[in-house]
């Protein structure tokens, strides 16, 4: 048995070392953390933007779908940068549906360096409280955004018609186990994801070209229905928004714009049912959007992916693909013109 003069001196010695070691873990270089990071997810995509503010870090995340989004918590510790997420949980309603009981869930991702790759640990509880999930991906630093392209000496290959109005030649699903809600009606190309009421939910599939392409400049026409939505997305993994947003505030959610990430500097959009014309150029990681004849969105440069990349990959040939899981919409006219370097 220890005396109490010796377990005194134990816990004395035990905080001074604990003091020590946090003083070490402290000092650790946040640096090569800083900047923003693709995340190669498994089955899909993600992103990380992480900065150090006036006395603390701060960071952005993109996990697979949706828009990005602050992190509710980062730290260091040690040598890993740990990221916390939290989710709020319904667990209880009264008679009139009003939540009586609610929890935080909170998912834990960590991360670690070994040279110029980012190994990140997901560890998520489970819904029920029992057990969690874990997930293992990895990153890659993006290189900074170049300057914006002179667009006026861009030389243009032979114009290439995506769609040729009569069946899908040139075109896939995405994701072959999904449904397919696409056709071709009078030289349209339509989506029409039925759902049925009452009925589990059906997931339609995006429509891609098997082709692949690089920067490029792409025109295409679209009607949106009343309240519906879809996007189009540029190599696979930048979203030019499509919606019924006739009448909104300016949003990087609204029609023509690059999905949570570039908000239009003017509001161009037509009502619902009517064709709408979208003159998209890709260029060195930029972006220009015309909408119905006026410029959206100016040569900006692009941060990183959108939700619902099909690869963090920014720098690969990709494919044109249009959503096809929200709701009807139609295209016609889509012609790509590819950019010669």
């Amino acid at each position: 048995m220890f005396s109490f003069l010796e377990n005194l001196k134990y816990f004395v010695l035990a905080t001074l070392l604990l003091a020590v070691f946090s003083t070490v873990k402290a000092e650790t270089n946040v640096e090569p953390f800083l900047g923003r990071w693709a995340l190669l997810l498994p089955g899909g995509a993600g992103w990380l933007d992480v900065r150090q503010e006036s006395g603390y870090l701060d960071a952005d995340i993109l996990w697979y779908g949706g828009s990005v989004v602050p992190v509710d918590n980062i730290f260091l510790n040690g040598d890993k940068l740990i990221v916390t997420r939290d989710r709020k949980v319904i667990r209880k309603k009264d008679a009139a549906g009003k939540a009586t009981r609610t929890q935080i869930i909170t998912t834990r991702l960590a991360f670690s360096l070994y040279g110029d790759l980012l190994v990140g640990t997901k560890c998520q509880p489970n819904k029920n409280g029992i057990g969690v999930s874990i997930t293992k991906f990895t990153g890659k630093k993006i290189p900074p955004v170049p300057p914006a392209p002179d667009l006026s000496k861009l030389k243009f290959g032979k114009a290439i018609k995506l769609f040729n109005g009569k069946d899908l030649t040139g075109w896939t699903l995405v994701d072959p186990k999904s449904k397919n809600g696409w056709s071709v009606e009078k030289g349209v190309l339509e989506n029409n994801p039925v759902q049925k009421e009452g009925q589990p939910h059906i997931h339609y599939g995006n429509l891609r070209t098997v082709q692949k392409f690089e920067d490029f400049n792409l025109k295409i026409d679209v009607n949106v229905p009343k309240g519906s939505n879809s996007g189009i997305y540029l190599r696979g993994i930048y979203e030019v928004q499509v919606l019924d947003s006739y009448g909104h505030p300016l949003d990087s959610h609204n029609m023509g714009a690059i999905y949570s990430r570039i908000t239009p500097t003017v509001a161009a959009e037509k009502p619902a049912g009517e064709w709408q014309h979208l003159d998209i150029t890709l260029c060195d990681r930029h972006v220009t959007v015309i909408l119905n004849g006026k410029k959206i969105i100016d040569n900006k440069p692009l941060l990183g992916v959108t939700g619902g990349a099909l690869t963090a990959d920014e720098f690969s040939p990709g494919p044109i693909y249009l959503q096809g899981d929200h709701g009807k919409v139609f295209y016609r006219n889509i012609v790509l013109r590819p950019i010669i370097k």
